[in-house]
């Protein structure tokens, strides 16, 4: 990695970026993101897993930007729907979805179905490749809950009202921001990644 070391976050999602800064904090690394970068390339988001997505994400950008590059991609899997939305969580209510609009369709799709079989997972999958494209690192992690009836809280993104931990008795909407660190599954699978980077960061000095 170069001095100070520069890495990318292949990602223009304003809250990811900010929980993503949040968790590599410690490194002390230089943090950029695509809109940095306009040569930055769009990315299909159309592999089956989020390991697949988020390897994407961090090689192509990684090659097109000639910069080390964190790829990420996480979403919910909701058991009674079988997985889904699973990697198509962004885009469940359409292409260009809101977070809203996407909740909308999952209470829905979960209409009638009883509070014991509501259970799902938060998953999230973080790579990072080197300037060549080749990866280097990679972490995953789940968080498990269950989907409540209607929204609760306004704290966080994406399926965050719904997403109840059941030990709390609250979403990660009501939870708010420093519990969500703790217990997230972003905030796991970087968790992982971070004993891999520091190896990648003494190796390089």
């Amino acid at each position: 990695m170069s001095n100070p070391p520069v890495l990318v976050l292949a990602t223009r999602n304003a809250h990811k970026v900010q929980e993503l800064r949040e968790l590599l904090a410690p490194l002390g690394l230089e943090l950029k993101t695509l809109a940095d970068f306009p040569q930055a390339v769009d990315v299909a988001e159309d592999a089956f897993t989020f390991a697949e997505n988020a390897e994407k994400k961090a090689v192509e950008q990684a090659r097109a930007l000639r910069h080390w590059t964190l790829g990420e991609d996480s979403g919910l899997v909701v058991d009674a729907l079988g997985g889904a939305p699973g990697p198509r969580s962004a885009r469940f209510a359409g292409p260009q979805a809101t977070d809203e609009q996407n909740n909308r369709k999952l209470l829905a799709e979960l209409e009638g179905v009883p509070e014991e079989k509501r259970t799902a997972a938060y998953v999230c999958h973080v790579v990072v490749a080197d300037p060549q494209g080749q990866v280097q690192a990679r972490g995953e992690a789940r968080c498990r809950g269950r989907i409540t009836t209607s929204p609760r809280g306004t704290a966080g993104f994406g399926y965050d009202p719904l997403f109840e931990i059941v030990e709390y008795h609250r979403t990660f909407g009501q939870l708010g921001p420093l519990v969500k660190q703790r217990l997230s599954h972003r905030a796991r699978a970087v968790e992982r990644l971070l004993p891999q980077l520091r190896r990648l960061l003494a190796a390089d000095s």
